[in-house]
């Protein structure tokens, strides 16, 4: 009867043990299923930070390569870009990374597509119009909607190879590639029209004096 009561005894410690380890690791999981979501959430703004200074830089860039900067005088000109590189270089002061867990065969993939997007990139000067075509159809292997145009298989299984943090850099990269194509595109149009215009002018001035 006695050893009885001692083994119960025994046995009741053990399960108060055991229970209070139980609700502490549940705690314990608790915490870290927390913390998890804080980490996740650091990221993302960490991640936005990164993109918004591509933004900016992409905008001042904009600003200095603009029409508008042509037509202004020296005097001027030189004074907005004055501000222009000091917004620049305060930009760049801010430093911000956020690494990409990627296995071998994730990074193998993003190498081989940033490869290939470098190589468009160098065409650029050699051939702008099918630069441009080239990117739209990488653009369109990163959209999840239905493509306007052609879709470059190839690339597309490259980019699904790669981590999903990957695939929203590449989608960006070439978002940028693309408006700064377009950007070029209606600079050169606005300088050929002025020119036009300008040996228009020319010719009717020429004109008028002969008649």
């Amino acid at each position: 009867m006695a050893q009885a009561k001692i083994n119960a005894k025994a046995n009741e410690g053990r399960f108060c043990r055991s229970s209070s380890m139980a609700d502490r690791s549940s705690r314990l999981l608790e915490s870290l299923d927390q913390l998890e979501l804080r980490v996740e959430a650091l990221r993302e703004a960490a991640t936005a930070v990164e993109q918004e200074k591509e933004i900016l830089l992409e905008m001042i860039h904009s600003i200095q390569n603009s029409q508008d900067m042509r037509q202004i005088s020296d005097g001027e000109r030189e004074e907005l870009n004055l501000t222009a590189n000091r917004l620049m270089g305060r930009t760049l002061t801010v430093e911000v990374s956020v690494e990409t867990i990627r296995n071998p065969q994730q990074q193998e993939s993003l190498k081989h597509a940033t490869r290939i997007i470098d190589e468009v990139v160098s065409k650029f000067l050699d051939d702008l119009g099918n630069a441009k075509s080239h990117l739209m159809s990488l653009y369109s292997a990163c959209s999840s909607e239905v493509p306007p145009g052609p879709v470059d298989q190839k690339f597309q299984s490259i980019v699904i190879g790669c981590a999903l943090e990957d695939q929203k850099k590449i989608k960006r990269r070439l978002e940028t590639l693309l408006r700064n194509i377009e950007n070029s595109d209606k600079a050169i149009k606005l300088l050929e029209h002025s020119k036009g215009a300008g040996s228009k002018t020319l010719q009717q001035n020429a004109e008028g004096k002969f008649n």
